[in-house]
Parts: structure tokens; C-alpha cells; sequence
């Protein structure tokens, strides 16, 4: 894909995730509706931190574009080392990570993550939205151009710390309310809560070794030409 051809995705991808925020921001205002966001608001759900994450790094990933452009690419090396950071231990993880989890939960008992009176709420183009649409952005991003891994403790290590601050702040909200974010933590005790949270952390790990790999499957070659 052509230089040009990427800077049209960046922003066009970038508008979409503006506008899906925006959309819901007004939707949090509907007295119907906003009773969703009791106890924690919007920024309770890893769905709606996630679309708050993919616009921040197409942000990125366009002033990263247009720069290159006008300053070429010495000039950015540390919009391009935090655009390859933000999208390699962050964006392409946790897109993926809600993608996968939702639609498992989804397909086996939906009742536990976005139970069917949802549906006279949020219109089902707006669940794919946020719940289908993330992934082949993410795929797509991984195919346009290649992305510099950090080392891999690194990688891991600020993914570990993104986990765990969203995990405390789910008990913080738990323990302040006596409600839970996700209908399924409810049917848990604290041992299947314990293993729920450590398998998640080992599912995201496995997310992050195979969009590494991917990377290195797509790009490895032309870096050896």
C-alpha cells in the first residue's frame, strides 16, 4: 500500500473511532440509558476504554503520517518508537483481547457479558462497532506496516501493568458499590474470580507472542531482501 493509500486509512480509521466516541458520549446522557453507567460510568467497561485506545493511537498514527511527510523520518523517531509501542503492548492486545472474550461469552451464555435487553438499547450495528470492527483494524494495521517490538519483558511488563490497573480498578468499583461491571463476575467466588483474572492475564499474553509473531511472519522477509 502506497504512503498516500496509509495516511487515507490512518484517518479514516481515526474518524470512525472519533465519531464512535462522541456517539456514545451522547448516549450516556439518555436518562434510559445512563442507568448502564451507574456506579463507575462508561470508562467501567474495557469495551469503551478500548475504543478510547484505538483513537489514540490512530492519532498517533496519523501525526506520525503527516510528519514523516513534512520532516521525514529522522526528524520523528520518537513519534514513531511511541506509535510502535502504544499499538504493539496496548492497541493490537486488548483489541483483540475484547474481540475474542466478548464473543466467546457472547456465543456460550450471553446473559454474562451483554445480556439480550441490551438490544432495545444499543442498536446492533453499535455492538459490532464495538465489539467485531476493532479486530480487522487491528489485523489491518499489522499488514500495512510493520511495527517494532520492545523487548519482549518490556512489552510484557507494561501490558501486565495495563491489566492489572483495569483488575483493580473493577474490585475498586466492586468493593465501593457491591456491584459488579460484567454480569459473569457475579457468578464467581473468589477463587473462580482469582482463576478468571489469571487466565484472562495468560490469554492476553498468548495475544501479544502472536501478534509478535505475525509481525515477524508479514515483515521479516522484506527486511531480509
Amino acid at each position: 500500500m502506497t504512503r498516500m493509500s496509509t495516511c487515507v486509512y490512518h484517518l479514516f480509521v481515526l474518524s470512525w473511532y472519533i465519531f464512535l466516541n462522541f456517539y456514545i458520549s451522547q448516549e450516556v446522557q439518555d436518562p434510559r440509558k445512563s442507568q448502564i453507567f451507574l456506579n463507575g460510568g462508561q470508562w467501567k467497561y474495557l469495551t469503551f476504554l478500548n475504543l478510547l485506545l484505538q483513537a489514540i493511537f490512530f492519532g498517533v498514527a496519523c501525526l506520525e503520517d503527516v510528519l514523516k511527510r513534512t520532516k521525514g523520518k529522522k526528524d520523528i523517531k520518537f513519534v514513531t518508537a511511541f506509535r510502535d509501542l502504544l499499538f504493539t503492548t496496548l492497541a493490537f492486545p486488548i483489541s483483540t483481547f475484547v474481540f475474542l472474550s466478548f464473543w466467546i461469552l457472547f456465543l456460550y451464555d450471553r446473559e454474562l457479558v451483554y445480556p439480550k435487553a441490551l438490544d432495545t438499547i444499543f442498536p446492533v450495528w453499535l455492538n459490532h462497532a464495538m465489539h467485531t470492527f476493532i479486530l480487522p483494524f487491528s489485523l489491518v494495521e499489522v499488514i500495512l506496516r510493520p511495527h517494532c517490538y520492545p523487548l519482549r519483558k518490556r512489552g510484557l511488563t507494561l501490558l501486565a501493568a495495563a491489566c492489572l490497573a483495569y483488575v483493580s480498578r473493577v474490585l475498586w468499583i466492586y468493593s465501593e458499590t457491591g456491584t459488579w461491571v460484567y454480569p459473569i463476575f457475579a457468578k464467581l467466588n473468589p477463587v473462580g474470580l482469582a482463576a478468571f483474572f489469571s487466565l484472562s492475564y495468560i490469554f492476553t499474553i498468548g495475544i501479544y507472542l502472536f501478534g509478535e509473531k505475525l509481525n515477524h511472519w508479514k515483515w521479516a522477509k522484506r527486511h531480509l531482501v
